[in-house]
């Protein structure tokens, strides 16, 4: 089976097993959803979901943004972990926000790379689920995982990773694709100790009983 068939036939199952695969993820606009991808990293999305609460119901625009005290949003930030860089990232990407955007997410990957904390990962997230705009995959610890145990990637490097799930994933299927992987990630394909004896994949997979 090659990896584009491979793939084709991967989505195929995951989207049964998963039909509810959405981003978990709280948000309401593409700046809430910016703000709460960013203090995600290294973060659970529970912990995330439960800071932004009421983080969200402070900072209602990127003005909002812009203008917090740093010490005190390090403060409010904190329990997500790397709060001090995703102060001045966030704080940073609002201030460029108002000079450049008109105080609004920008909608182009081109535009969204250039605000700082903001790599094609991020800006995936925020053009699908913000915009539903599809320009690439987004490729989180999940995806690069399942995709070097599926064959799908050789890669190390994410965005090398990206570009090869490009060539065999429909177009259609980006923006969704990483959220099938996440589950899976998740409920089987953990990353100490696979779950490869109830696997839906393991006849495809060539890491299946080898990890």
């Amino acid at each position: 089976m090659n990896r584009k068939v491979e793939a084709i036939e991967v989505i195929r199952r995951l989207e049964q097993e998963y039909p509810g695969a959405k981003i978990a993820l709280e948000f309401s606009d593409p700046l809430e959803l910016l703000v709460a991808t960013v203090l995600s990293a290294q973060c659970t999305d529970e912990m995330v979901n439960k800071v932004t609460a009421s983080l969200f119901r402070k900072y209602r625009t990127a003005d909002d943004y812009a203008n917090a005290d740093l010490e005190q949003f390090e403060r409010e930030i904190r329990s997500t972990g790397f709060y001090r860089s995703k102060a001045r990232n966030i704080i940073g990407a609002a201030r460029l926000m108002v000079a450049d955007f008109g105080a609004q997410v920008p909608a182009t990957m081109a535009e969204l790379i250039t605000l700082p904390g903001v790599a094609r990962k991020t800006a995936n997230i925020v053009l699908y689920n913000g915009y539903g705009v599809t320009h690439g995959i987004a490729v989180d610890t999940h995806v690069r995982r399942l995709s070097r145990r599926l064959g799908l990637s050789q890669n190390n490097d994410p965005n090398k990773i990206e570009q090869d799930l490009m060539k065999q994933v429909p177009k259609a299927k980006w923006g969704h694709f990483s959220y099938l992987l996440i589950e899976h990630g998740r409920a089987v394909c953990q990353a100490r100790k696979p779950k490869c004896d109830v696997c839906l994949l393991s006849d495809i997979c060539p890491s299946a009983f080898k990890v």
